[in-house]
């Protein structure tokens, strides 16, 4: 099962929107990693804002990062009606 990110969006209150490449969907809360000193600089909403994704991980353009698997793995997936 390929993990990787295939779209990103920024949401409010430090959430992203993720598609992955297996074609789930969902919400990533980023907020528990918050206290990580790698991932500090994400405190700033505006450079939150600024996400990408590098090598299907979701990649801010200081080099922060969070991994494809991880992800997957805490992504609160939509459920479909």
């Amino acid at each position: 099962m390929n993990s990787d990110a295939k779209t990103i969006t920024p949401l409010p209150d430090y959430k992203l929107q993720v598609e992955l490449a297996d074609g789930r969907t969902g919400v990533f809360d980023v907020k528990p990693y918050l206290q990580n000193p790698a991932l500090a600089a994400l405190q700033d909403t505006a450079y939150f804002n600024r996400v990408s994704i590098l090598f299907g991980a979701a990649t801010w353009p200081e080099g922060e990062d969070i991994a494809p698997s991880t992800l997957a793995a805490e992504l609160q997936t939509l459920q479909h009606a």
